[in-house]
């Protein structure tokens, strides 16, 4: 089996191809946007690639060809070589992760499917509009403050009008501003609107939501990052893969637990905390809620917040590994 490696460019690429006994075969360049072409005429091989924007994208078609896919992580291929003695450059990295894959078979991360990948960029498009939202109209609550007015509290969706019904009149500067957050109030509700359309229509999303707390952006999140259930044996390799067990730096006879490693996908994890402070505010009386309520006594607000988060996605994961909805209470005969 030969090896291709290919560090990937937005517009062109290097390849290196060697043989199973890692004689080099080719060198080359090529246009990323056609490497499909080039890999749809090459026998079965293995293809090398480091994570990035492209990666993905080239995975699928390299699938499609027939090949074995590879995606190294971008943490580990330095440790392979990469950039190494301060010297990095597109032909060099690619002759190192081909060399290196002829000599061991290489880790690869998971490969998302195309609707997962999907889901994940709904749902950052939507969370770039929303801090869009944000940074302008933190904009125009710092001019207010110049002008000596203290803007009365309410909603985003009211925030132009209440800028409006203070002033007698706006300038023309802060009311395109006003405009702005207008447009960017209706275009963050037609997004949300879109992800509650893709949440009520996916079966295991309608499970996820029954959890305190838990809607629809957080049930497409935790779905679209996971992908795969089969992938996660327990509940705490979840925990862990999303960041939210304790770290621990140990030594010796010295043992020292740390916070949260905040490992895996920092929306997600932000995602499920908003949904912990959620299901206090609205679920008040669920078993899960006077469990974190104990924890705060011991452990304060912040704490009990996150380890709700953590027992929500084991929880997450247990209804959809189980295919059932969440029961407060176990079912009495």
């Amino acid at each position: 089996m030969d090896h291709i490696a290919v560090d990937l460019g937005s517009r062109e690429s290097q390849l290196c191809v060697r043989g199973s006994d890692g004689a080099m075969l080719e060198e080359r360049r090529y246009p990323t946007g056609m490497l499909g072409q080039y890999l749809a005429t090459r026998p079965k091989s293995r293809v090398v690639v480091e994570t990035c924007s492209e990666a993905f994208g080239v995975a699928d078609v390299a699938v499609a060809a027939g090949h074995e896919v590879r995606v190294v992580p971008a943490t580990l291929v330095r440790s392979l070589g990469v950039g190494a003695r301060r010297t990095k450059t597109d032909r060099r990295d690619a002759q190192i992760l081909s060399e290196v894959s002829c000599r061991i078979d290489l880790p690869s991360v998971h490969i998302p499917t195309p609707l997962s990948r999907e889901r994940k960029a709904m749902c950052s498009m939507r969370d770039a509009l929303v801090r869009s939202r944000t940074q302008v109209s933190n904009g125009v609550r710092g001019w207010l403050r110049t002008q000596g007015v203290r803007l009365a509290s309410g909603s985003f969706p009211t925030f132009a009008a209440r800028v409006r019904a203070q002033l007698p009149s706006v300038p023309p500067h802060v009311a395109r501003q006003l405009e702005m957050v207008e447009a960017l109030t209706h275009a963050i509700t037609a997004a949300e609107r879109d992800l509650a359309r893709q949440a009520k229509a996916d079966p295991t999303c309608r499970r996820l939501m029954t959890a305190p707390g838990v809607g629809p952006n957080t049930a497409l999140r935790f779905v679209a990052a996971l992908d795969a259930i089969d992938r996660f044996p327990t509940a705490h390799k979840v925990e862990a893969y999303l960041g939210l067990v304790p770290g621990e730096h140990s030594s010796a006879q010295k043992q020292r637990r740390t916070g949260i490693t905040k490992a895996g996908s920092p929306a997600l994890r932000h995602t499920l905390v908003q949904a912990a402070w959620a299901a206090q505010r609205c679920r008040r009386t669920d078993p899960l809620q006077r469990w974190a309520r104990a924890v705060q006594r011991r452990r304060g607000k912040r704490v009990a917040a996150v380890a709700v988060a953590r027992k929500l996605a084991g929880l997450l994961y247990a209804l959809w590994r189980d295919g059932t909805t969440y029961a407060p209470e176990p079912a009495t005969t």
